[in-house]
């Protein structure tokens, strides 16, 4: 028999059945009269077959203790009745208008801050009802002290957190088996790119991201999954975008966290047909209302806003609030069923001139059972206040900036008035109607003074000239506002050469100490924004490598999923140097130190290390290539040679010496045979003489006179 369609409805939360659950058709096919067996608790329908068989149908109905990702991931606002709908949309709207009035002030400030900057090209002869000056022709000028060091951290911040090869590095912790290795440096290549080449708005919504932290102290990154681009992505979100009360303390424990987007009516339309959005008539948006930043923006770039005829074209005000509520029919319940009241995180979308809902979805992980709300918004800080907001240059600089743009006009208004002055005359010389003599240069301008000298008519007003003191007090404004702002010249590098590594060091530090810790904590701010898109990229592995042609990684979702949760994947910012000047200083202290101790440092590698802070990438191509390794140029082999020509030397002169006493023994010999022929030839002669001594000296000296006479050369 054919079963009626079985009506089930699951609390996403507790997985309790309630009366009134959402239907979902399950069509039981059963033979004969035999009933199944519905269990609701465990989530199968078994039937008992009239053969005997058993036929158990898993999977047919959603189990009411498990939570399925497509009906987690709804937009609940489907299945709300528009009372329901009516009512959280009037308690958001009204809760999130309190938000933005709560921080007027710190948007006027921002306002304030704008006009600083001193971008706005303003003439200097305007007249007295220009807010601009006080009387007219006085200069407009703005000091840039406070535009210069934003640039300069915008700058920095680019060079160190941007580099070209890509801002993610791995950060491998005791992994040492190759294949994850190979695997992990893959992923970094594969972010990379991701980052570089996919997701093309990175750069320069990061650079802009950093310009506003600069100005004002706190910048926020949105990372989230784009519909319409299929893909995680990373956005800068302006400040006077995030509308969050002035009584938090920070973003990841604000209770409301409202994005306010100026949406196009086209993206809403696509938002409609993509399913993200309810499909509802909505009001005609009518007249865009801007807070006093964007006002102050236009004006700073010579825009005058239009009003369009066409209401339908206007940018429609939507709402995306990151809220807690309880959501009648959704209510939190404890493990007996019973409801607690707890208010659970969504994201709730409105429209704010129809004041519709546009989607209500569930915001924290399917597995997290503390209910815990995930994670969007990156706050960058410049400088931690005491409040939510943190404090930027103009908070640091903004004092400063407007007394030295005060001592700028001061000096340009007396060297203008020094050469056109203002000046006094008595009321006689006034009968010509006109109190204004303004002489073009050339050319001379009548005045009647009555028969009076015109030296006693006319008087010149005493003004005061811009002396050494006041421009001395300027420069110290100047240079104290440099210090604190990290834009102060450092010459660490000139002067003494002898001045000690630590000395120089220890002036680095000091300098640096401001920007370093802002440094810092962007450092940190961005391996989190890391991490939130490692956890897009596991909900959807394929936008990781779908538009990259040439991936570096053989990728399936398996494989990226599981490199995500063993890499750790951080900024390759290096987080204790805050920027080039500082990197190239501390190359200067280590070539320093190779020069006070050259006998303990590797020449050819502290220049190396250098010219890799330096930047240069091929630094190793720039060196000399190394000689022929000589076997002898070892110090081992060189001592041992040094000690056998030593032994070779001592054993040199031992054979001389041996041979000069061998030399001087038959030097003696035959000293003493000469001696000896001598004596024999003198004794010869004496018997040629007296014969008579002949037998005496046969007797005695027979065998060598016999000698003697064998001996033909005697």
């Amino acid at each position: 028999m054919a079963l009626a369609p079985f009506n089930i409805r699951q609390n996403p939360v507790s997985g309790k059945t309630y009366d009134d659950y959402k239907p979902m058709d399950i069509d039981l096919e059963a033979e004969g009269d035999i009933e199944p067996t519905i269990d609701t608790d465990k989530g199968y329908v078994k039937v008992e077959n009239a053969d005997g068989s058993v036929t158990i149908n898993i999977g047919q109905m959603a189990s009411p203790n498990k939570k399925i990702d497509d009906d987690f991931h709804e937009n609940i606002a489907m299945d709300l009745d528009n009372s329901t709908l009516g009512q959280i949309a009037n308690d958001l709207l009204r809760l999130i208008e309190q938000d933005d009035q709560s921080r007027a002030e710190y948007l006027q400030q921002i306002v304030m801050g704008l006009e600083l900057l001193g971008t706005k090209i303003e003439s200097p002869k305007s007249n007295s009802a220009d807010g601009s000056t006080s009387v007219e022709g006085q200069a407009t000028v703005k000091h840039p002290l406070l535009l210069e060091s934003i640039v300069r951290f915008q700058a920095n911040a680019q060079g160190e957190m941007l580099p070209s090869s890509g801002p993610v590095k791995l950060r491998n912790d005791g992994l040492e088996n190759k294949g994850v290795n190979i695997e992990a440096h893959a992923l970094e290549m594969d972010f990379n790119h991701y980052l570089t080449s996919t997701a093309k708005e990175y750069y320069p919504d990061t650079e802009r991201m950093f310009f506003s932290l600069g100005f004002c102290g706190t910048a926020f990154k949105k990372v989230y999954h784009c519909p319409i681009r299929r893909r995680p992505v990373s956005e800068f979100v302006d400040v006077k975008d995030v509308i969050v009360s002035s009584s938090e303390t920070n973003i990841d424990s604000a209770q409301r966290v409202t994005h306010h987007i100026k949406m196009q009516p086209s993206i809403m339309k696509r938002m409609q047909l993509l399913g993200v959005y309810r499909t509802i008539p909505l009001t005609d948006a009518g007249p865009t209302k801007k807070n006093p930043v964007e006002e102050k923006i236009d004006d700073i770039q010579g825009i005058k806003p239009t009003q369009s005829s066409n209401l339908e074209n206007e940018l429609r005000d939507v709402y995306e609030c990151y809220c807690e509520l309880d959501i009648p029919g959704y209510e939190h319940e404890d493990a007996d069923g019973n409801i607690t009241g707890l208010r659970l995180p969504y994201r709730v979308t409105l429209d704010k001139s129809s004041r519709e809902i546009l989607e209500i979805r569930r915001w924290w992980k399917p597995e997290d059972d503390n209910f815990l709300r995930k994670g969007v918004f990156v706050d960058f800080i410049f400088v931690p206040g005491i409040g939510f907001y943190g404090f930027g240059l103009l908070h640091l600089l903004g004092n400063s900036t407007m007394a030295l743009t005060a001592g700028w006009r001061l000096c340009l208004d007396n060297g203008m008035f020094a050469n056109f002055p203002g000046f006094l005359y008595a009321k006689q010389a006034g009968r010509q109607l006109t109190n204004e003599f303004r002489v073009a240069p050339g050319s001379g301008v009548a005045i009647e003074t009555g028969g009076q000298p015109i030296q006693n008519m006319v008087m010149n007003l005493p003004y005061r000239g811009v002396d050494a003191g006041f421009l001395q007090l300027l420069e110290l404004i100047d240079s104290s506002g440099q210090r604190l702002g990290g834009t102060a010249e450092l010459n660490v590098g000139e002067g003494n050469t002898q001045a000690p590594v630590g000395t120089t060091i220890a002036l680095i530090e000091q300098a640096q100490k401001t920007m370093a810790s802002v440094h810092k904590r962007m450092h940190a701010a961005q391996a989190r924004e890391f991490e939130l898109l490692k956890e897009l990229f596991k909900e959807d592995p394929e936008s990781f490598w779908r538009e990259n042609k040439f991936p570096a990684g053989t990728w399936s979702e398996a494989i990226l999923v599981k490199a995500l949760n063993d890499v750790n994947l951080v900024p390759m910012a290096d987080p204790n140097t805050p920027s080039q000047t500082a990197r190239i200083q501390k190359a200067m202290a280590i070539k320093q130190l190779q020069a006070a101790n050259p006998e303990m440092y590797n020449p050819q590698a502290v220049d190396e290390r250098i010219m890799d802070m330096m930047g240069i990438n091929d630094a190793k191509s720039l060196f000399a290539p190394p000689k022929q390794q000589d076997p002898m140029a070892d110090p081992a082999m060189v001592m041992a040679q040094a000690k056998m020509m030593d032994s070779q030397a001592k054993m040199a002169e031992v054979k001389v010496r041996a041979v000069d006493v061998t030399s001087e023994a038959q030097n003696r010999v035959a000293d003493r045979e000469s001696k000896e022929r001598i004596s024999m030839l003198q004794l010869a002669r004496e018997i040629a003489v007296h014969p008579e001594s002949a037998p005496i000296a046969e007797k005695f000296v027979k065998p060598d006179v016999q000698k003697l006479a064998d001996n033909p050369n005697v």
